[in-house]
């Protein structure tokens, strides 16, 4: 431990699992203070457990970020729990159908928006209303390959609300710099995480995946949490409105 999140407090969705939980879980192990939110109670009090075992302060809070006044809520419990907000770390998402563009149902692709880009919406609106109570602070927004660096057949759902995450993210940068609050997407690579491997069942599908990266693998999910704190920290005190990837060169491919 470094401690270089010492006094700061985080606020992870998605922290349920995946590249949320390893976030929530490394942010802890940097020092701050964390609330893990999504939707089921269950894998946030693991993420709290498994936090606590190393050390670290995480707290469960379950929250549905589609819905604005649950976004509200899990704002003001932060705020109540822990007297501040410094960092946003906004993961959630979820699987939704999938398909060619002109066979996928409308109220699919409005799953993937809600799912990923009115979530980190609604997420960083709030976030951002109580960092300028604070005086500053991060706002991670965890982005993708999918859309961005590779156009992969059937996922125009995920795609489009990845890659409005970046425009949401840059116009968020530019308004809130002067107030001293930064804003990056960290754009992942495949990582092995429960999302992955219900879209990569196979072993055979797991290696061809991994195929698609320089570095001939995906990435573990604690190694996107580092890059995470990275942003967090003030090691990145001049970086905002960047594209941050640690795609283990996918895009080199």
């Amino acid at each position: 431990m470094t401690h270089r999140l010492e006094g700061k407090v985080a606020l992870v969705t998605g922290a349920g699992s995946g590249i949320g939980r390893a976030t929530a879980l490394a942010l802890a192990r940097e020092g701050a203070r964390v609330v893990a939110a999504g939707r089921r109670t269950g894998p946030l009090e693991e993420t709290a457990r498994m936090a606590a075992e190393r050390g670290g302060q995480v707290v469960a809070h379950a929250a549905d970020v589609t819905k604005e006044g649950d976004v509200e809520a899990l704002v003001r419990f932060t705020l109540e729990t822990f007297g501040r907000l410094d960092i946003g770390v906004n993961a959630a998402g979820g699987t939704f159908g999938g398909g060619p563009t002109h066979t996928l149902d409308t109220s699919c692709f409005r799953e993937w928006i809600d799912g990923y880009l009115v979530s980190a919406f609604l997420s960083t609106k709030h976030e951002v209303g109580a960092m300028l109570k604070s005086g500053g602070g991060s706002v991670i927004n965890i982005g993708t390959f999918v859309g961005y660096t590779k156009a992969m057949p059937g996922t125009s759902g995920y795609a489009a609300a990845k890659t409005g995450l970046i425009g949401l993210t840059r116009t968020v940068a530019a308004e809130y710099a002067p107030h001293g609050i930064r804003a990056n997407v960290l754009v992942s690579g495949g990582a092995d995480t429960p999302m992955f491997r219900s879209w990569n069942a196979s072993e055979e599908q797991r290696s061809a995946a991994a195929r698609l990266h320089a570095l001939q693998r995906v990435a573990n999910p604690e190694e996107i949490a580092n890059a995470a704190v990275f942003l967090a920290s003030g090691e990145a005190s001049f970086v905002t409105g960047s594209v941050f990837t640690a795609d283990g060169g996918l895009s080199l491919v």
